[in-house]
């Protein structure tokens, strides 16, 4: 697998961070996550059970070995540090500030350790004047002006649906320690990656930002093609009160649909500006699907090359066999479900391990293998250490 002999220490919490270490996992990288003496890892206790575990926690941490610190002692901290003498990756998402405190800042681990790519994650990185506040997804979204573009009818801001930041922080991190990587090839030395929920997510806006920069101006969600002013580009709802929605603004699917419809006349709006210009399309397809269920136009849609999306629930989703034919969907030998993998390589792919480490479960086997004897291993725990 790409990741084997890569080894990973994972300081993060809750999903940011342990997202990206369990794709390394998979991957075949040795993960070991590094969690307290107290109730560890947050998600060990969020969300719903089934089998032993949160479903939070299994799809977050599988495939990883759990060692327990106290990183406020003196011996914790250096068994931390023989760690990183070991490691390839570091990745922390505490305050900014904390890691230094501690005496495990990069300066201090590349001492030990300068082949370490050392990742901090954070909501809004490490110096500027939000660095110190406390946030998660909603509000860093908030800050960054994406939240305003969630709204209802009413214009009201709403939910989003997925924790953008969060998941974006993933894969901006991911993407940036295996560059670090890639670059250590080359040098023999590793590299610091500070990257921010919020400038994640301030990247991830180059689709909306036409008014910003153009115009001096703030989107208008209501008219804007990809916040609901495209006919083809919007929510529908159907006869049974389920919803469907047109994802494809581009003139060829409109064409297509249109026509099929029998209302070529409509065609030449669909070619104009998103904003009230386009309502009569829009009138004309909120009208129009409602005279079926959402199935019935699944199936009539299907051989007509547009752009469409029932709006299934989640669970719905998860039932449908495209899941499996994806192997998104994956079982364990008790048949509790995890989620798969997103990247699909055609040699060395990569390969779930269904194992989710208890609490400590590898402590011991860690520092044997870093040279502490038994002798050491049993004081250690007697003292607190782990």
């Amino acid at each position: 697998m790409k990741m084997e002999g890569y080894r990973v220490i994972d300081l993060s919490q809750f999903l940011p961070g342990p997202h990206l270490t369990m794709i390394l996992a998979d991957n075949g990288a040795d993960v070991i996550k590094i969690e307290n003496t107290g109730e560890g890892e947050p998600t060990r206790h969020i969300g719903l059970k089934k089998g032993k575990e949160t479903v939070y926690f299994r799809n977050t941490q599988r495939g990883k070995r759990s060692l327990t610190l106290d990183l406020k002692a003196e011996e914790g901290r250096e068994i931390l540090l023989k760690l990183a003498e070991t490691a390839d990756i570091l990745v922390e998402s505490f305050r900014p500030g904390v890691m230094k405190r501690l005496g495990l800042d990069y300066e201090t681990v590349r001492k030990r350790a300068p082949q370490i790519v050392y990742a901090s994650m954070s909501a809004f990185g490490q110096e500027g004047r939000y660095a110190q506040r406390p946030a998660h997804d909603m509000a860093v979204q908030s800050y960054a002006g994406m939240f305003s573009l969630n709204q209802d009818r009413n214009g009201r801001p709403v939910h989003a649906n997925m924790p953008s930041a969060d998941m974006l922080n993933s894969q901006m991190t991911l993407n940036g320690i295996l560059m670090a990587l890639l670059r250590r090839e080359k040098t023999g030395k590793g590299d610091y990656v500070d990257c921010a929920m919020y400038d994640c997510v301030v990247s991830w806006s180059a689709n909306v930002t036409g008014p910003v920069f153009a115009e001096g101006r703030s989107p208008e969600p209501a008219s804007e093609r990809t916040l609901g002013g495209a006919a083809f580009y919007q929510i529908y709802e159907t006869k049974d009160g389920r919803y469907i929605t047109l994802g494809g603004s581009e003139i060829k699917f409109a064409t297509n649909l249109l026509n099929a419809l029998d209302r070529p006349d409509l065609i030449d709006l669909c070619k104009q500006p998103p904003g009230p210009v386009q309502k009569p399309v829009q009138e004309f397809l909120e009208g129009v699907f409602l005279t079926r269920t959402m199935a019935e136009w699944e199936e009539w849609i299907e051989d007509k090359d547009v752009c469409f999306g029932p709006v299934r629930t989640l669970h719905e989703a998860y039932q449908h066999p495209f899941m499996q034919e994806r192997e998104m969907l994956l079982f364990d030998e008790n048949g509790l479900e995890h989620i798969g993998l997103p990247i699909k390589y055609r040699d060395e792919p990569g390969r779930v391990s269904f194992q989710v480490p208890d609490q400590g479960q590898h402590t011991a086997e860690i520092l044997a293998d870093l040279g502490y004897d038994g002798e050491t291993v049993k004081a250690l725990k007697e003292k607190g250490v782990w």
